[in-house]
This record gives C-alpha cells, structure tokens and sequence, in this order.
C-alpha cells in the first residue's frame, strides 16, 4: 500500500515516512499544498495524510480540491488545532479521519488501517480467498497446512491480488504502486517477487494460484 504524506515540518515528515515503511507501506513525503494537490491527482495512492498548516495552499483546500477532481482514497488530517469545529470543517470537507498533534506511533498506525479497511470494504485484518489467508497486521500469509510471514514488497503485492481477486493487474501496476511511478526499477522485479509468492503459495498447500498473462500482468484465480 502506498501513502502520501504532506507535512512541511521535515524532521516529522522524515520521522513518519521512516515509520511507514518499517511497518510495510510505501511512503512518499511532500511538504507544500500545491505538491500534495500534483501527487495526489496521479492516482497513484492507496492513502495520504495531509497536515492541515502548509505553506502554498492549506491541507482543508488541498482536501477540497482532490475530492473534486475525483481522488477517492481515505484521507487522515494532521493539525495542531483542537477546536472541535476544525476538526468538523476537515471532515466535512470529505476527511475520513483526524488526528491532533502530538499523537501516538501506535494510534496513527492503527487509524491508517482502519480508515483503508473501511475503504476496501473489508470488516476485519484478514484478506481470503479459497484456503488462503492473508493477515494485515501481522503479514501472515496462510492456509491450514501453515504459514509464512511476508516481507514488505511480498505483502504488498499478495494484498493487491487479494484485493484485486480474478482481476488482471498490468505489471505497470504493480511497479507504481509498490516501487512509486517514479521509480528506476525494471519490470523484472515484479516477475521476481511473482515467483516468491507462488513458491509460498505452492508449498503451503494453496488452493489458488497467480496466473501470468504474458505481456500483461496477473491475477489470482482458484485452481480447478
């Protein structure tokens, strides 16, 4: 899953992208509205938090504006303030949750999950498909033979087919929404975690597989 950060105090932009990733998501920081605005507008995000104090154009107008050009992911807000109607202006403003400064590793970590769990309309931490399990807490990938614990990419990805189930995902994809579209790695590197995942999938007994179509992408289909 990849998440947008907009803050312009880059010592705590830093800090949580660093955060971000050790917890297995991608993270790009940016630190000025208008920025937030261009990134956001590429589609190439799963979430984003949005500081509502940046220079340029505020976090409430950066909101206002993503909603109306379409951009549909969950959005937290991030501000200083705790008057009650900030916090009503941002979530009317189409916010899907709100945070005051300062907050908790552990609570942001876990409104990320729900708001992006709501959004997926998924009603637990747990992703199935035939015998297949994937936990989004913990990463465990499983059936009722056993289980293995992904890496970042690896969950990543499984999560994406899970979430995408009988559905061709372009390779392109996979390459934004993992590595970001900017991105210098190679198409390769997506064939290469492909094949981790399926020696995993195959050796825990897995009653579905990824197909590759070639030239295409990937899906995740039940095995006759």
């Amino acid at each position: 899953m990849r998440i947008l950060l907009a803050e312009d105090e880059k010592s705590l932009a830093r800090a949580l992208v660093t955060l971000l990733k050790k917890h297995h998501y991608e993270a790009d920081a940016v630190y000025d509205g208008a920025e937030a605005l261009a990134y956001l507008q590429t589609g190439h995000y799963d979430a984003a938090i949005l500081d509502i104090m940046m220079p340029g154009m505020d976090g409430i107008e950066v909101l206002c504006r993503a909603r109306e050009s379409g951009v549909s992911i969950p959005i937290l807000m991030l501000t200083a303030k705790s008057d009650v109607s900030d916090k009503v202006t941002g979530l009317d403003s189409g916010a899907n949750d709100y945070m005051t400064k300062p907050f908790s590793a552990q609570e942001l970590l876990a409104r990320i999950r729900a708001m992006t769990r709501v959004s997926r309309g998924v009603d637990t931490n747990r992703l199935t498909m035939g015998n297949v399990a994937l936990d989004l807490t913990t990463y465990e990938l499983s059936t009722p033979m056993g289980s293995f614990r992904l890496t970042g990419k690896e969950f990543q990805m499984m999560e994406m087919l899970l979430s995408n189930q009988r559905r061709l995902i372009p390779t392109e994809r996979f390459l934004e929404k993992i590595w970001g579209y900017d991105t210098d790695a190679e198409v390769h590197v997506v064939w290469v975690y492909i094949s981790y995942l399926r020696k995993k999938l195959s050796s825990l007994g897995a009653n579905v597989q990824i197909r590759v179509a070639r030239n295409a992408g990937y899906s995740l289909e039940e095995i006759p």
